[in-house]
């Protein structure tokens, strides 16, 4: 508002009510209030600090703002006037256009104008509200459908550890197994090579002994010990086949365990996606089957999801070639597959 006064009206009014001051009274930390609203404002939290700088005071530090006073009541004076005198400007504004007119049926006239106006953000803003409480759900539903879907990725993931883990210790006891055979034929080789060596070195010795007697000695016993000598031992064989045989162990090894645990997992060509799921429709956890629920599941409205139609699509689609699916079907007396266009509606 123009007019003599100096200071804009924001500095004449009160921080807590917002209204012009009334009875103003001035802290030591040179903050002004309405009198009455700094003692409600005292009374409601029980402590006595400034409500704009938090700064501790007391009701002797509490002195009135004649000055400031003095200027809210002239301000005040001056808004009346010359609100009386706009109401004199309005009147003449529109006496002329609107005659016979009064004052309030001109004023009803432009709010029916208003109200019509206004309809149109009222619904805008319901709208807004709408999807936002949509986006609020989404949101919840994004963090649970995360969990979930990360807890089964660990369980499937757990179980192709544990694959891993009970194929590992198979390999290993098979080679263990293998080790611990060859390592008892060749403990029982050495056995019985170490029995031969012994007896082959006590028939040296005693040849040896007899070659160093004297000679009449020698000839009495020539014919045993030639009997002695003539005892050889077949020579030893070299034993074939006795290492680990490492290349069946390790040969093609990822690729034979990967090959047998292609048995042990299922390959499904079409996965279904819970986003577009009826609410009434209720998926399994690897995504492959769908039953029928009595009632709504909590599902956000999202725009992939079918709203009318009790339908669900598949993860992936086509766009050419033939295609065909073995289908298990329970107890239903309505069930139908059929394709549909990505331009087609949910809704």
């Amino acid at each position: 508002m123009a007019g003599k006064f100096s200071l804009p009206e924001e500095e004449l009014s009160c921080p807590v009510c917002t209204e012009i001051f009334r009875d103003p009274v001035i802290l030591k930390c040179s903050h002004n209030f309405c009198k009455a609203c700094l003692q409600k404002c005292w009374e409601q939290k029980g402590s006595r600090e400034c409500p704009v700088c938090r700064r501790k005071s007391s009701m002797e530090n509490i002195h009135p703002n004649l000055s400031l006073r003095n200027t809210c009541e002239a301000f005040l004076k001056e808004r009346s006037q010359r609100a009386t005198a706009g109401s004199e400007e309005l009147w003449s504004l529109y006496s002329e256009k609107l005659k016979l007119q009064t004052v309030q049926e001109a004023a009803e006239e432009y709010k029916e104008k208003l109200r019509t106006a206004l309809k149109p953000l009222q619904e805008n803003l319901e709208a807004f509200n709408k999807v936002k409480l949509i986006c609020d759900q989404t949101a919840k539903h994004i963090k649970s459908q995360a969990k979930c879907t990360e807890r089964n990725i660990k369980m499937e993931f757990d179980k192709l550890q544990q694959f891993l883990k009970d194929e590992e210790a198979a390999r290993i006891a098979a080679l263990r197994e293998e080790e611990d055979q060859k390592s008892q034929m060749m403990k029982e080789k050495i056995e019985k090579m170490t029995e031969e060596i012994s007896s082959l070195s006590e028939q040296i010795r005693a040849i040896e002994q007899e070659l160093g007697a004297e000679d009449v000695s020698f000839l009495q016993s020539y014919k045993d010990t030639e009997k002695i000598a003539q005892c050889t031992l077949q020579d030893p064989e070299k034993i074939s086949g006795a290492l680990v045989d490492v290349a069946k162990h390790l040969g093609n090894l990822k690729y034979k365990v990967w090959e047998k645990m292609l048995g042990t997992v299922q390959y499904t060509p079409v996965i279904l996606d819970p986003n577009t799921a009826y609410p009434c429709l209720s998926l399994s956890e690897d995504l492959t089957s769908v039953i029928w629920r009595d009632e709504e599941q909590n599902v956000p409205d999202n725009p992939e999801r079918f709203d009318l139609e009790d339908c669900v699509l598949g993860s992936e689609g086509f766009s050419s070639g033939r295609h065909c699916w073995d289908i298990e079907v329970g107890v239903v007396d309505n069930w139908e597959i059929c394709p549909l266009k990505v331009s087609l509606t949910l809704e």
